[in-house]
C-alpha cells in the first residue's frame, strides 16, 4: 500500500474504512488496558499456584507496566520512522508471544520476564495506534469525535479487566488470563493487515539512546525501592546505594535531555504549569486506581474469603461509572473546559477512597460497592479533561509529545499504586489484613484531593475539538 504521511495522506479513506482503523485500532487499546488491570484479581490465584507471597506477585504487575512505561516515547519515535502499521504488528506479534508465554510460565521468575516482554509489545500499540487514528482522519471535528471514543475503550478497558479476570479464572484457572491473548492477537493482526494502511511522520525524529536508558534505569530502580524498600529496610545500606543511584540516572537524565536537539521528553513543556500539574494529576489518578484494584482484591478473597469470580464482579460498579462518565467528560471538555470534569474527578474520587478508611472485616457489601462505583465514576471524570490540560495551547509538533509524556505518567501511576499497595499488606495475614489496607484508601482520597488542585490550574476556557 502507499506510504502516507501526517500532513497530506495522498489517498484519502472513505468514512467507513476510516472507522474501521478506529474500531482495529481500539480493539488493540483495548487488549493492552484490560492486561494493565486483568491480572490484579488473579494474583491471589498466581501466588497459590507459584507458591510466592505479596512482595513476588507486585512483579507481575509492575515488570509489565514500568517496562511499557519507559518504552512508550521511543516506540512512537520508532514508528514514524520506520512505519506506524509495521510497528503496530509487531506490537501485537511480541504481545501475542509473550502472553503465550506468561500462560506456560513454570516459576515466577519466568512470568516477570514475559511479563516485562508483554509490556515491550504494548508499548509499540497505545501510543502507535492513536497515531495511526490520527493519520486516517484529516478532518479536526471527526479526528475528535474519534479521540473521544478512544478515551471511553480506554476508560473501559481498564475498568473491565478485573470483572473479565475473575470470570477467566472462574472457568479455567489464572492462566487463563493470558490464553486469552492470544485469539484477540491474531484477530487484531488479521484486520490490520485488512484495513490498516501504513503511514510515517512528517519528519522522522531521532532515537535518543542515552535517555531511553537511563529513563528506563530511573523507573525501575524508583520502582524496584517501593516494591522491596520494606523488606531490605528503608536505611540499609542497599537502599541507599539505590536512592544514590536512582538520583544519578535522574540527573543523567534530564542533563542528556537538556543538551539534545531532538530529545527523548521535551522538558521545556515542565515550565508550564497546567501541563506539569496534568502529568501529576495523570499519575495520581491511576496510583488510585490501581491502589483500590489490588487491596480490594487482596482484602475480598484473602480476608473474606471471596472467589475471584465474585471479587472480579464486585468491581462492576467501578467499570459502569467509568464507562458512564467518561463520554459525558469528553462532552464536558468540548462545551465548557477541563475544569468541572476535573472538580467532579476529584471530588468523587476523595469519596470513594473515604468510604473505606474504616474497612474492617464485617464492613457491609453496599459500602465497599459504594466505594468502587465513586471511584469509577472519578476515574471515568478524569482522563479526558487531563489530556486536554496536558496539550491545550501546545502547537501539534509539541502535543504529541505531551499526549506521550502524559501516557508515560498514566502507567507509571499504575507501577507505583502497585508497589504502595503492595508494601502496605505484604505480610499482613487475613485477620490484620483490612486493618493494613486503610492507609491506602487515605492515599486514594488524597489522589482525589489533588485533581482538586489540577483543576484550579486548568483552564476554564471553552476549548475548540480543533
Amino acid at each position: 500500500m502507499p506510504t502516507t504521511s501526517l500532513a497530506a495522506p495522498p489517498t484519502p479513506l472513505t468514512a467507513r474504512r476510516r472507522w474501521t482503523v478506529l474500531a482495529v485500532c481500539a480493539l488493540s487499546m483495548f487488549l493492552v488496558g484490560v492486561d494493565a488491570t486483568i491480572v490484579n484479581v488473579g494474583l491471589p490465584e498466581i501466588g497459590r499456584g507459584l507458591d510466592v507471597g505479596t512482595r513476588g506477585l507486585e512483579w507481575v504487575v509492575d515488570a509489565y507496566t514500568v517496562v511499557m512505561a519507559s518504552l512508550l516515547i521511543v516506540s512512537g519515535a520508532l514508528a514514524d520512522r520506520l512505519g506506524r502499521r509495521r510497528v503496530f504488528r509487531c506490537g501485537l506479534t511480541v504481545f501475542g508471544l509473550a502472553s503465550l508465554a506468561c500462560a506456560l510460565a513454570p516459576s515466577l521468575g519466568v512470568l516477570v520476564a514475559a511479563r516485562a516482554v508483554q509490556g515491550i509489545g504494548a508499548s509499540m500499540l497505545s501510543p502507535v495506534a492513536l497515531a495511526i487514528v490520527v493519520n486516517a482522519m484529516p478532518d479536526p471535528r471527526e479526528r475528535a469525535r474519534a479521540i473521544g471514543v478512544w478515551a471511553s475503550v480506554f476508560g473501559l478497558s481498564m475498568a473491565a479487566g478485573p470483572v473479565t479476570g475473575g470470570a477467566l479464572i472462574a472457568a479455567f484457572g489464572w492462566r487463563s488470563v493470558f490464553w486469552i491473548n492470544a485469539p484477540v492477537v491474531v484477530l487484531a493482526l488479521v484486520l490490520v493487515a485488512l484495513f490498516v494502511p501504513e503511514s510515517r511522520g512528517a519528519r522522522a525524529r531521532r532515537l535518543d539512546l542515552p535517555g531511553q536508558a537511563l529513563l528506563t534505569v530511573a523507573l525501575c530502580l524508583t520502582v524496584g525501592l517501593l516494591i522491596e524498600g520494606p523488606r531490605i529496610g528503608w536505611t540499609s545500606p542497599a537502599a541507599l546505594a539505590g536512592y544514590a543511584l536512582t538520583a544519578a540516572a535522574t540527573a543523567g537524565f534530564v542533563r542528556v535531555e537538556l543538551r539534545r536537539d531532538e530529545p527523548l521528553m521535551d522538558l521545556g513543556l515542565f515550565r508550564r504549569p497546567p501541563f506539569v500539574t496534568a502529568v501529576l494529576g495523570a499519575t495520581a489518578v491511576f496510583v488510585a486506581l490501581n491502589v483500590t484494584l489490588l487491596l480490594s482484591t487482596l482484602y475480598l478473597q484473602n480476608a473474606r474469603g471471596w472467589t475471584p469470580l465474585a471479587a472480579g464482579a464486585a468491581t462492576l460498579p467501578m467499570a459502569l461509572g467509568a464507562t458512564v462518565c467518561a463520554p459525558w467528560s469528553g462532552v464536558l471538555v468540548g462545551r465548557a473546559g477541563p475544569r468541572r470534569p476535573l472538580l467532579l474527578a476529584g471530588a468523587f474520587t476523595t469519596a470513594g477512597g473515604l468510604c473505606l478508611v474504616g474497612l474492617d472485616g464485617d464492613t457491609s457489601v453496599s459500602l465497599i460497592l459504594l466505594a468502587f462505583l465513586l471511584t469509577g465514576i472519578g476515574f471515568g471524570f478524569a482522563n479526558a479533561p487531563l489530556t486536554n490540560t496536558a496539550v491545550g495551547g501546545l502547537p501539534p509538533s509539541r502535543a504529541g509529545v505531551a499526549g506521550a509524556i502524559t501516557s508515560t505518567s498514566r502507567q507509571v501511576g499504575v507501577a507505583v499504586g502497585i508497589a504502595v499497595a503492595g508494601g502496605l499488606v505484604a505480610g499482613a495475614g487475613p485477620a490484620s489484613l483490612a486493618a493494613a489496607t486503610r492507609p491506602g484508601w487515605l492515599i486514594v482520597a488524597a489522589c482525589g484531593l489533588f485533581l482538586l488542585v489540577v483543576a484550579r490550574t486548568a483552564g476554564a476556557r471553552r476549548q475548540n475539538a480543533s
